[in-house]
């Protein structure tokens, strides 16, 4: 007998139809009425169409290959060749308020598959994962395992995704849905700069704040797959899970293998209401030291401004610095452990280095702590340098397959975390660090892909290696519930929501050019929120891009996210320093607005961007104009977040608000607000309050 299962939101609800023939997919869209009436049944609504089998078979739950279904399976697993086809006719949903638990079994092919969907309807995302049991008697080799298969409208048209490199991650790109595959993979090994492992799926008239679009997210930290294919009906599906190497997944009988969770929602309020329900639900996942999060604190990282290059003494005038102009946590980045000159040695002998820290680093840890200042100190504990006492010790503990040379990168290798004598040295160094200096802070980097990744046993360790980092981070804040960690792979390589419920706080990129960080951390916050996005004022000269821009265009740019410096304050002079003091003050000022409540972002005309960030009766917006002006006067800024009430703003800087002026919500919506010219690369603020 059909019935119907319907999970709804605020703003979407979803239908599965139990039918003879398994789980099928009626719908995910906008929200419908709770009493609607969905009409026929999937099965015979539609008439058969010529050249097909008597009974089509629609898109399941989870479609499997070989029982007539001719698109894309969301499982792909044999038994020494056979069970090669799955049919899971037989299958039950049970429905705890916003959960559904769905059980599907298939008793010729010998496995079970439950699939549980859960929709917050405070954030409109559903969070899905599917895990598959081998209920045989012979091993199960999987291949495939989709975490979750979406449908989508047949006026699905383009899907919006983020692609790059190193220094260059999260770069937007828009690309037209057709009748062929669109495909994303990785396998780097950890979620990469270069494949961020979600998407957001655009209908016909979708804008930054209006129209219909869908968004998913896989929250894995490894190898990742997505793929959105058109069906028969005109429908579309989308699968997203994690990509399994050979062999990696090989399950005895009554044995399990479960995949990543997937976090999905539609928006009817366009690319920025899918980044308002995201943000809502991953800051239901972020765990915070204390259950709730505190002020984002000012940090100032030693590596653009000192590098390898350690001394207590400048270590302790960069910490007097950066105390007196109000930063609060100061951390102590690469070349501070034994033997670490450069990148090409050290790494796993986590102890300090003598002859940098004669005296080691509880002075300094001291000295920044009497100076009110948390205490931060950067680790990568899944390397190893083959120069290193712990790869003399241990060369077998590098992940590598026998035969196969030890690739390098970045002159290291990395270590294989699924043997538990590899986790538990890690924790022991680490814990001793933390106990010994009281360090708050971690900054956790990871600055390479896995390449070859094999076991002790010579199997493909890439799923196992994600979980085992996981454990050991858990570990780590369990033993110390007040640590923060900051996960960083040679700046935006592991950003993802599978380990944003372990980290505090990510590093965006490594390139803190800020034009270039303009669109950078838009890609990020559609995503991710503000508050755990590093953003940093660095040198008057980008390190990385040689480019150069003035403080108050870089302090505007950092304060969308959690502001860090990231240069020797120590070079500057008074006056200097009295302007940075400034926007540090500027921050705190206004972080209450620009972390935790909702982001609107857009562009205007003639190279204009911008930000706001608050609530419904208080923002801050930020404009950036990034290229030289064709008009000769600048165009009014429309601000669609506005359509109501009567609004007080007025431009700020650090210690100044100019003239406030009250204009209508709905003028501001329609006819814009005034913004001054300028030249590229500036940047003004606004406060706007409701009245």
């Amino acid at each position: 007998m059909n019935r119907i299962s319907a999970l709804h939101g605020s703003q979407s609800s979803l239908v599965i139809e139990q039918a003879p023939a398994g789980l099928l997919w009626r719908y995910w869209g906008p929200r419908l009425p709770d009493d609607f009436r969905s009409g026929p049944w999937l099965e015979f609504a539609r008439p058969v169409p010529t050249f097909s089998l008597d009974v089509p078979v629609p898109l399941h739950l989870v479609p499997t290959f070989g029982l007539g279904w001719y698109g894309q399976s969301a499982l792909l697993a044999h038994r020494a060749g056979r069970d090669f086809a799955q049919g899971f006719g037989q299958c039950d949903v049970v429905q705890h308020g916003q959960h559904l638990a769905c059980k599907l079994l298939d008793t010729v092919a010998g496995i079970e598959l439950c699939v549980d969907l859960v929709l917050d309807p405070a954030t409109d995302v559903i969070e899905i994962r599917t895990m598959v049991t081998n209920i045989g008697t012979a091993v199960l080799d999987v291949q495939w395992l989709a975490a979750a298969t979406l449908p989508l409208p047949d006026d699905a048209s383009a899907v919006r995704h983020f692609s790059g490199r190193h220094n260059r991650e999260f770069a937007e790109h828009t690309d037209a849905l057709g009748h062929g595959i669109w495909l994303r993979e990785n396998r780097h090994g950890i979620t990469s700069h270069g494949h961020f492992p979600g998407a957001v799926v655009l209908l016909p008239g979708t804008t930054d704040d209006d129209g219909t679009a869908y968004g998913a997210q896989i929250a894995w930290s490894g190898n990742h797959r997505q793929l959105i294919e058109r069906l028969d009906d005109g429908r579309s599906q989308w699968q997203l899970g994690g990509w399994l190497a050979p062999g990696e997944v090989r399950l005895a009988p009554g044995e399990r293998h479960e995949s990543p969770a997937v976090l999905a929602t539609c928006s009817t309020a366009g690319l920025g209401g899918v980044a308002r329900n995201f943000h809502g639900a991953l800051r239901q996942r972020l765990g915070w030291p204390g259950g709730t999060m505190r002020p984002r604190p000012v940090l100032i990282n030693s590596w653009e401004g000192f590098y390898f290059d350690h001394d207590p003494d400048r270590m302790m005038a960069l910490a007097d610095a950066a105390a007196r102009i109000g930063v609060e946590r100061f951390v102590l980045d690469d070349g501070w452990f034994a033997g670490r000159d450069d990148d090409r040695t050290s790494l796993g002998d986590w102890w300090v280095d003598g002859r940098k820290y004669p005296d080691g680093l509880k002075p300094l840890a001291d000295h920044v702590r009497g100076l009110g200042m948390e205490f931060g100190l950067w680790v990568e504990p899944e390397m190893i340098s083959p120069n290193s006492d712990l790869f003399r010790a241990h060369p077998d503990w590098a992940l590598q397959l026998a035969g196969r040379p030890l690739a390098t990168a970045r002159h290291q290798l990395v270590l294989d975390l699924t043997r538990p004598e590899v986790g538990d040295y890690l924790f022991d160094r680490l814990a001793a660090l933390v106990a010994e200096l009281g360090v708050d802070y971690l900054k956790w980097d990871h600055n390479r892909d896995l390449a070859p990744a094999g076991d002790a046993a010579g199997r493909a360790a890439y799923t196992a290696q994600v979980r085992s980092t996981w454990a050991l981070m858990a570990r780590l804040r369990s033993s110390f519930p007040d640590l923060e960690i900051e996960s960083c792979a040679g700046g935006g390589g592991r950003i993802d929501a599978g380990i944003a419920a372990h980290v505090n706080r990510f590093w965006a990129s490594d390139c803190i050019d800020a034009r270039l960080r303009i669109g950078l951390q838009r890609g990020f916050q559609q995503f991710l929120p503000p508050e755990v996005m590093g953003a940093h004022i660095g040198a008057e000269r980008c390190h990385t891009t040689g480019r150069r821009f003035s403080l108050a265009f870089q302090a505007l740019v950092a304060c969308q996210g959690h502001l860090g410096l990231e240069f020797d304050l120590t070079q500057l002079d008074a006056d200097e320093q009295a302007k940075l003091a400034g926007w540090i003050g500027f921050y705190k000022e206004h972080r209450h607005l620009l972390h935790g409540g909702d982001v609107w972002a857009g562009e205007g005309s003639d190279g204009v961007a911008w930000h706001a960030a608050g609530s419904a009766d208080e923002y801050l917006l930020l404009v950036y104009r990034t290229e030289v002006m064709q008009q000769r006067h600048a165009s009014p800024l429309r601000l669609p977040f506005l359509h109501d009430g009567t609004w007080r703003i007025a431009e700020v800087r650090p210690g100044e608000r100019r003239a406030e002026t009250d204009y209508s919500g709905a003028w501001l919506a329609q006819a814009g607000l005034p913004i001054p010219p300028g030249l590229p690369d500036t940047a003004t603020a606004w406060h706007m309050a409701r009245l």
